[in-house]
């Protein structure tokens, strides 16, 4: 459980938990457990054969002191989306602050999990650290997604000064598949100008989709990252893209189309909105 570590000195912060696990019913996908505290709340969109569960962060964004946890599971034959209402904000943080997100997933044989977040945008003075691990039976399909803005460049926003720490670690059978860090700190803007970095992008994304068919859709992905991203196998059932972009519009137009296509054309509405 996720546990705040405030002191009577610093100000109230947000701290919200979410819990969920699915099991089979006849054919169907239900809700198995279900657990909601404080700032983070689950939404279930009606008329589903599957579950989809709605992340609401009811603060409102994170800033320096907030604490996210969220916790999910899918049984065997199950089919379990997870996505958010919105995309989320890390705003300015007060000296010596930082936000919180963790973010703990399990799949097991023979269950599908797609975990497909709309952006993170990360503003002017921002200081937060993301830790997600996911944890995949022998022959569980995943399909993850996690895209970045460092301000809105539509709003004139050009991130000068922030701290961001996230960790990916996806596991199968206890052995890693996929582990990725990515750690930015001081003048963001200068780093992500430099061409081994982004190249003047101000958006990224990672894909990533375990699936027997990875093989089959390496073509597809490579042709949405364009030019300045890239797409590769890890093994033959792991697929795993790059995106940059100049905003964020630019890389919703890049990424939809490839998880339409790995979705089934399935991807949550409230992507569309």
């Amino acid at each position: 459980m996720l546990m705040s570590t405030l002191t009577p000195l610093d100000q109230p912060r947000a701290v919200g938990e979410a819990r969920v696990s699915v099991r089979a019913r006849d054919t169907r996908t239900v809700i198995g457990t279900l657990r909601q505290a404080g700032a983070l709340k689950l939404l279930f969109p009606c008329n589903r054969q599957d579950v989809e569960a709605v992340l609401v962060n009811t603060a409102g964004g994170i800033t320096g002191g907030d604490q996210f946890a969220t916790t999910a599971s899918a049984e065997q034959d199950t089919h379990l989306t997870i996505t958010t209402q919105a995309a989320e904000r890390a705003y300015r943080a007060q000296a010596a602050q930082t936000g919180q997100v963790r973010n703990r997933l399990q799949v097991a044989d023979g269950a599908t999990l797609h975990w497909l977040p709309q952006e993170t945008i990360l503003f002017e003075g921002a200081a937060l650290t993301r830790d997600f691990q996911a944890d995949l039976g022998t022959a569980a399909h995943f399909l993850m997604v996690e895209p970045l803005i460092f301000g809105r460049q539509a709003m004139g926003e050009d991130v000068r000064q922030l701290f961001f720490s996230d960790r990916i670690e996806v596991r199968r059978n206890n052995v890693p598949l996929w582990v990725d860090g990515l750690r930015f700190s001081g003048d963001v803007a200068s780093q992500l100008d430099r061409p081994a970095i982004a190249g003047g992008a101000r958006a990224m994304a990672s894909v990533l989709w375990v699936h027997p068919a990875a093989g089959g859709a390496l073509d597809f992905a490579r042709q949405s990252a364009g030019k300045s991203g890239g797409a590769s196998l890890l093994a033959p059932d792991v697929l795993l893209c790059r995106f940059l972009a100049d905003d964020g519009y630019a890389l919703r137009q890049a990424l939809v189309p490839l998880l339409d296509h790995l979705t089934k054309d399935k991807l949550p509405r409230s992507w569309r909105l």
